[in-house]
């Protein structure tokens, strides 16, 4: 059950932090607390972001670029010093390609709360003395939101070209078009919701309880032990990576075959559990316990429509041309929640509809799919 071998050594948090490699990564530093939808306040807040090509002198050719719950602001580039895994977007991103960096100016932050350079549970408090932890506040996507909004000032971006994001980034991109829609140009929506919805909700929940109930959780407060709760990481990313695939791919690429040698009869795993056992060892090494909580818990926040009068008024709100795409295989966020998001706001095109056999996954993985509906947008 154990996401990596027992005789492997991890470090206790896969989160980037002071001291490693900064790789591509810039950074902007608060100059005031922020504000937060639930109460409280955030201080000394920080995003990492990258950028990729060059910012015209009156900022209009900008592209905001949000990533989903397990990804970071390495849209595109290689893996290595600083940044375990190579760009998740990077066939959309650089020279001739649909976000191509010739023309625009793409800015990807790290999300608020996350693991790679933004603060987050594994970031020192204020104080400097240990890790926020378990004390982390509580976050929901408009505090994303507004966090980044601060950044774009920062940057000098006054209004986006397009803002784009799928799944958890696609939760912050509407909530980018109905804030702050005079900031907002154009809207990308990739296999998300207007407002989590109960199963969503669900399938998180049991997610946050495998961590939780890890002994070594230690009621969040892990970052200065030497003991971390990877095997309750590990269980949350196994049931995840189900959810994020679709039944027609794992039947096909698995079957009931079992992994190489091994005899599940005795002891062995079928080779789809040996998959999931790979993703989860993947995850553990490269993100935060803490931060999968946090940002799990912002996501089943997710509401455009609290506090605005419900879902119709608030992404009425909304005046970016959109287009809406959602995967004909995502059990996660089914057709049904992109074509309430095209119903609603009232510049969006007809819902469009990615064909893949990956499920949730499709939307990172169908760019040559993906790209013609950014530059349809960007023109």
């Amino acid at each position: 059950m154990n996401a990596v071998p027992a005789t492997e050594r991890l470090p206790v948090t896969g989160a980037w932090r002071e001291g490693d490699p900064p790789g591509r990564r810039r950074w902007w530093p608060a100059e005031r607390p922020l504000p937060l939808e639930a109460g409280g306040e955030l201080p000394c807040a920080r995003l990492a972001f990258e950028t990729w090509g060059r910012l015209a002198p009156d900022a209009s050719n900008a592209v905001l670029v949000l990533h989903a719950l397990t990804g970071d602001s390495h849209v595109a580039g290689p893996a290595g010093p600083g940044h375990p895994s190579p760009g998740w977007w990077d066939a959309l991103v650089g020279p001739g390609r649909a976000l191509d960096t010739d023309r625009w100016f793409v800015v990807a932050p790290n999300v608020l709360g996350g693991c790679q350079g933004s603060t987050g549970p594994a970031s020192p408090r204020p104080d400097g003395r240990r890790a926020w932890g378990g004390a982390f506040p509580f976050l929901t996507p408009r505090d994303q939101v507004a966090a980044e909004a601060a950044l774009a000032d920062t940057l000098g971006i006054g209004r986006w070209a397009l803002v784009v994001g799928g799944s958890m980034g696609g939760m912050r991109a509407v909530e980018w078009a109905v804030s702050y829609p005079e900031r907002t140009g154009a809207l990308l929506l990739l296999a998300t919701a207007a407002a989590a919805s109960a199963e969503q909700i669900a399938w998180a929940g049991i997610q946050l309880h495998a961590i939780r109930s890890d002994p070594h959780w230690q009621g969040g407060d892990y970052h200065d032990t030497d003991r971390s709760p990877h095997t309750g990481l590990g269980l949350a990313r196994r049931l995840a990576q189900v959810t994020y695939r679709s039944e027609p791919e794992l039947a096909a690429r698995f079957g009931r075959a079992p992994q190489d040698t091994e005899h599940p009869w005795h002891g062995g795993r079928y080779q789809v559990e040996s998959y999931l056992d790979h993703h989860a060892a993947k995850l553990v090494r490269r993100f935060d316990a803490g931060s999968y909580v946090v940002l799990t818990e912002a996501m089943n926040a997710h509401d455009a429509g609290r506090g605005r009068g419900g879902l119709r008024s608030a992404l009425a709100r909304v005046t970016a041309p959109t287009l809406v795409a959602g995967v004909d295989s995502d059990r996660l966020y089914p057709l049904a929640q992109q074509r309430e998001l095209a119903a609603l706001i009232p510049g969006a095109d007809r819902p469009r509809v990615i064909e893949s056999p990956y499920g949730h996954d499709g939307f990172l993985i169908e760019t040559e799919q993906v790209g013609p509906l950014v530059r349809e947008l960007l023109g």
